[in-house]
């Protein structure tokens, strides 16, 4: 069967060659070709003079080989006599003779005859004259050329001073769109709720007939690396609109008036391109709140945020724009800016469980050789935590791992140590001590004992005592599932874990290293919110915390709790912290002889996987109560 090939008709070969040889004729350009033309004029001169200093003979010598009849022809050019012999073995001989004399005068004062000879006339004269009249004209136009291109340049800098108050927005045309729901994964009630926008940016008028008016606001809150940007251009792809993005940073600028400026500017410019969507990546930027009297605010912010709150409470049904907004940082915003009228609703974005991951996988792996040997279950059970940005970058260096190894597919070591590296880092081959290397075992496999030995905890996944980041080990416990509630069991396990590497020190060595402080550190911050807020503790459930509201009168608020309370407190968060360590130590000093077993296959293997370590484990083990 025969396949006819369809023609690029976006791209002719004839548009291309257009592109290339067409040539726009601004000031710049046309200063930029007289000055081509002068240095070619000047380089043509000065070559021609080389060539023209070729073999010189007397005048004298000439007349006299005029006599004895050698010569064939004479050109003169200017004081130049270029002699053609008649034998053809003497070329290029060339005479000069005064300025203002004639040929036929020379050769009569010399009492030459020469009729013999032919003589040629090259008239320059005209020719010198145009090249000196394009000289002079030249000498005079380029450095009127030159003050008017400083002129423009002048001009330009004076109009982008009064263009400051333009809106900056990158414009995104949505006809062909790149990005769609389908291209989002992981934020499915997000999706669902977005696809209402985008029903009525399609179908107005059928909201209109029953009197319902679209949110004019939607703000998308969620953690970095979510996919908000993301779902946004998806939302302005699904209605084919016009999507104005600009980040929150961008309308300000150090001239007072500026972001307001812009701010009317974007809204006006999306109002005549109706139906559209105004995107403000990072709203809290701008949309902090205003200062409340004892601690001054941003007057210029302030005023770039009034501009915004009145630009969208003038909104009308029929406008048909809506503004998607963008920050992680919903517990700042005004609350002005929340109030129905502007932004209606508040879409929640938070980490993909287990399926989310599993289909924000599917999509980012798309292009990349897989090898078949991958469990995509396991991959995702074992991200707990990560974002859809930290999934296409687990992908990515996993891609990078196999192309460095000159495989020809990603496999599972690949992911497994590419997930490590985006959640700690890349390992570090750094030199240490043996005694260095021993007390990191013995504080990894604390950690292991003790959540092993732990009800309510997950299995461990890896232990490490090679450096990552700033940390000389590791030991990974992921989540098994995904946890919506923390209990009070879990929390007090998850201090004796963290807990278990100090306990490991102490009964090996009987010393305390610097290596256990950001355990330490963890660990008080969870007993303390067990107290201060979760209401976890003998005080009862009261919140003994900060202010939470949006009410407080201060920025920095003072404590809200008395000293006698302040007492209880630590002396709560104390014993959290006592007990859990006195549980960590009493289950180390139970198990002493398998702690040195796996701490020393530690410091052979130096990275020792969860199938592994519980092996060890099970060899004549029984886990205490």
């Amino acid at each position: 069967m025969e396949q006819t090939t369809k023609p690029n008709s976006e791209n002719p070969p004839e548009k291309k060659l257009k592109k290339i040889f067409e040539l726009k004729l601004d000031l710049r350009n046309i200063f930029t070709i007289l000055i081509g033309i002068f240095l070619i004029y000047s380089f043509y001169s000065a070559y021609a003079q080389f060539e023209d200093a070729s073999i010189k003979r007397p005048l004298s010598s000439v007349i006299n080989d005029v006599k004895n009849n050698k010569v064939k022809k004479i050109v003169t050019e200017d004081n130049k006599l270029y002699i053609e012999y008649r034998n053809n073995k003497e070329k290029g001989i060339v005479a000069i003779k005064e300025p203002g004399t004639n040929i036929y005068t020379i050769f009569h004062d010399a009492g030459v005859d020469p009729k013999n000879i032919t003589i040629e006339n090259k008239d320059t004269l005209s020719s010198a004259n145009l090249i000196n009249i394009g000289l002079n004209a030249l000498g005079i136009i380029l450095p009127i050329l030159f003050f008017l291109w400083l002129f423009r340049q002048a001009r330009g800098a004076q109009d982008s001073i009064f263009s400051f108050g333009n809106s900056r927005a990158k414009v995104f045309s949505q006809e062909k769109p790149k990005i769609l729901f389908k291209n989002v994964a992981g934020v499915d009630e997000a999706k669902q709720e977005l696809s209402e926008v985008v029903d009525f940016l399609k179908n107005p008028k059928k909201y209109q007939a029953l009197g319902a008016r679209t949110p004019k606001g939607v703000l998308l809150v969620g953690p970095s690396g979510i996919g908000k940007t993301l779902l946004a251009k998806a939302v302005a792809g699904e209605a084919h609109v016009p999507f104005f993005s600009m980040a929150g940073s961008e309308f300000m600028e150090m001239l007072v008036g500026v972001g307001a400026s812009r701010v009317r500017d974007l809204f006006g410019t999306a109002k005549k391109n109706a139906p559209a969507i105004i995107f403000i990546d990072e709203i809290d930027a701008i949309g902090r709140t205003r200062s409340r009297g004892v601690v001054g605010g941003h007057d210029e912010r302030e005023q770039t945020l009034n501009q915004i709150l009145v630009e969208m409470d003038g909104f009308t049904p029929n406008d048909n724009v809506i503004v998607l907004a963008a920050t992680n940082r919903g517990d700042v915003l005004d609350s002005a800016l929340l109030r129905p009228g502007r932004f209606d609703r508040r879409v929640i974005l938070d980490m993909p469980d287990i399926e989310g991951r599993k289909a924000i996988l599917e999509i980012h792996r798309q292009g990349k050789p897989i090898n078949l040997s991958v469990d995509w279950g396991k991959v995702a059970q074992r991200t707990v935590g990560f974002s859809g940005a930290d999934l296409e970058n687990m992908l990515n260096e996993a891609a990078i791992r196999a192309a460095n190894s000159n495989k020809k597919d990603i496999n599972m070591d690949d992911l497994e140590e590419a997930a490590t590296k985006v959640k700690m880092g890349p390992e570090r081959k750094r030199l240490q001590q043996d005694e260095d290397k021993k007390i990191t075992a013995y504080h990894e496999s604390g950690h292991a004992f003790v959540s092993y030995f732990s009800p309510q905890m997950d299995p461990v996944h890896r232990i490490s005592i090679v450096s990552r980041g700033m940390s000389l080990g590791y030991t990974l416990i992921p989540p098994s599932l995904d946890r919506t509630h923390e209990t009070k069991s879990h929390l007090l396990n998850l201090i004796g874990v963290m807990l278990g590497g100090r306990a490991a020190e102490q009964l090996i060595f009987n010393e305390m290293t610097t290596g256990a402080s950001d355990d330490i550190k963890r660990a008080t911050k969870i007993a303390q919110e067990m107290v201060m807020i979760f209401g976890m503790s003998d005080l009862g459930p009261i919140n003994l915390g900060p202010y939470t509201d949006e009410d407080s009168p201060y920025y920095y608020e003072p404590p809200k709790v008395s000293e006698e309370t302040q007492k209880k407190i630590d002396a709560a968060v104390k014993k959290i912290m006592d007990e859990a360590y006195t549980r960590a130590k009493t289950i180390l000093l139970q198990n002493r002889a398998k702690l040195d077993v796996v701490a020393g296959e530690l410091l052979k293997v130096e990275t020792m996987d969860g199938e592994k370590f519980k092996e060890l484990m099970e060899k004549n083990s029984a886990r205490p109560l």
